[in-house]
């Protein structure tokens, strides 16, 4: 059986976004990343958010956020990206893999 990741949904209104970008004066700083993290934090309803370059990155910041560390435990599903074992790994937390449910695809709690 073939899961798929995901499917990517790229409409010619992003890629006039990631044009303008790539033809301004700021191809690593300005202010469409200020711009995109006010767009979250509001559509959050948080006050802040922090944009970075990656899926890796956000789950590292969020494991350092959660103050995942030596001697911790985190279950992360058996069918997945390495990134989602190494933002773990790189905190020196402790990783389990747990299968998964072949009807949801989520992490199966007859596995736990």
């Amino acid at each position: 059986m073939n899961i798929p990741y995901g499917k990517h949904d790229i409409c010619a209104q992003d890629i006039d976004a990631v044009c303008q970008v790539l033809t301004s004066d700021h191809l690593t700083q300005g202010s469409m990343p200020i711009q995109f993290e006010a767009a979250i934090a509001n559509y959050c309803q948080v006050q802040f958010a922090f944009a970075v370059n990656n899926a890796t990155a956000a789950l590292h910041l969020a494991c350092q956020v959660l103050d995942i560390g030596v001697g911790d435990w985190v279950w992360t599903s058996s069918n997945s990206f390495v990134a989602s074992a190494n933002c773990v790994l790189y905190c020196q937390a402790n990783i389990d893999f747990i299968d998964i449910d072949g009807q949801t695809y989520n992490i199966s709690m007859d596995m736990l």
